[in-house]
């Protein structure tokens, strides 16, 4: 049984901040509960753009897959909520590889190939997917940390 992790160590955000975390946490959990279903569902289109350096892709893209929808349903679990935001800003920069050979080999995904209008906000907008995980499962406040002043 994997322990509770509170954020009990977390400093204080606003509660503003607490409910904008919230609502990202269920758009995240519905973002890797859709891109889940894909992969198990079209693995073909995940294949295409796989390196060749990784082993048994088939399986890769399978066990990715369940990854995803396992990490979007234990980010709604406030049990499991900081080891999901840990593992899924892993993930995340695990599937990097895969967006940069999509990107430089101009792989055709159902019969269009994506521009570099697609290309470079999607690389760019992976450290956000990052910073996300890690916000949404309270594993980070950054930037919307209480400052305290000195008097």
């Amino acid at each position: 049984m994997v322990p509770a992790v509170t954020a009990t160590f977390l400093p204080d955000i606003s509660p503003g901040a607490e409910r904008a975390r919230t609502l990202l946490r269920w758009i995240l959990a519905a973002a890797y509960l859709i891109a889940g279903i894909a992969h198990l569902r079209s693995p073909q289109t995940f294949l295409a753009i796989t390196p060749d350096w990784v082993p048994f892709p088939h399986q890769v893209i399978m066990i990715t897959g369940l990854c995803e929808i396992a990490g979007a349903l234990a980010l709604l679990s406030a049990r499991l909520r900081w080891i999901a935001g840990v593992m899924l800003a892993a993930y995340a920069i695990c599937v990097y590889p895969a967006n940069i050979k999509h990107a430089v080999d101009g792989i055709v995904i159902g019969g269009k190939t994506l521009g570099l209008w697609y290309h470079i906000p999607r690389l760019a907008f992976q450290p956000v997917i990052i910073w996300w995980a890690l916000f949404a499962g309270r594993v980070i406040n950054w930037p919307f940390r209480r400052r305290e002043y000195p008097n």
